[in-house]
């Protein structure tokens, strides 16, 4: 999971960044507003955490404009400012919940926690045997028929082509994949994941040069679109 954290207070945003990596959320952190929003336009995350008062662009107005064009993704809201009036602004700006400083770390974890729970949806199920244009993936088997014909895939071919299938049109960081397909003890290199990608739009993609169905997000991961 993916947290975008806008603090810009640095002692603040150090801390609130270190235990949520401990609890294994990946964290993309910075203290201006601004920023925070070009973080979140070209990247996927599964909850924003934002402070009410920052340089550039303040929390309510951020919370604001992903609202235009994001009803899902969770917003919650740190501010010092703790009057009701303050705390209804930004529920009416779009904020799913609102925690006001100084804030009890360990409800915080927990308040996170929840909304990415309540708000996050299972990834889809994809089937044993998997068809997309004219290609063919059976998942049991590791059998694939792609635009050169028969194949086979090798497990670890099978596992990521599986978890971006399973996401499809949703951005996957390299984080998740490192997670989903090599576990926590042995980390390839990008170039190792890079390949990957390249193997599977030599093997699916009619014009490996511009791909439709694997596609890279610069900076962020890779999705499948179908």
């Amino acid at each position: 999971m993916r947290i975008l954290l806008v603090e810009d207070e640095e002692s603040i945003r150090d801390v609130v960044k270190l235990n949520l990596e401990m609890d294994d959320y990946e964290v993309i952190a910075t203290g201006n507003g601004r920023q925070a929003l070009k973080h979140y336009r070209e990247q996927h995350f599964d909850l924003i955490l934002c402070d009410v008062m920052l340089p550039e662009v303040d929390g309510f107005s951020i919370t604001e404009q992903i609202r235009l064009s994001n009803m899902e993704v969770p917003i919650l809201l740190l501010t010092a400012k703790d009057t009701p009036a303050d705390r209804i602004m930004g529920l009416k700006k779009g904020a799913d919940d609102y925690v006001t400083k100084p804030f009890n770390l360990e409800e915080l974890l927990l308040r996170v926690k929840g909304l990415i729970k309540r708000t996050s949806k299972s990834p889809e199920n994809t089937p044993e045997i998997y068809d997309f244009d004219t290609n063919k993936v059976n998942f049991a088997t590791y059998e694939a028929i792609g635009t050169k014909g028969e194949f086979t895939l090798t497990k670890k071919e099978a596992m990521l082509l599986k978890l971006l299938i399973d996401r499809k049109n949703e951005v996957v960081s390299r984080q998740q994949i490192l997670q989903s397909v090599w576990g926590y003890d042995v980390y390839p290199s990008t170039r190792t994941i890079d390949n990957f990608i390249l193997s599977f739009r030599k093997y699916f993609e009619k014009d490996p040069k511009n791909p439709l169905f694997f596609q890279s997000v610069r900076g962020v991961g890779y999705k499948f679109v179908n």
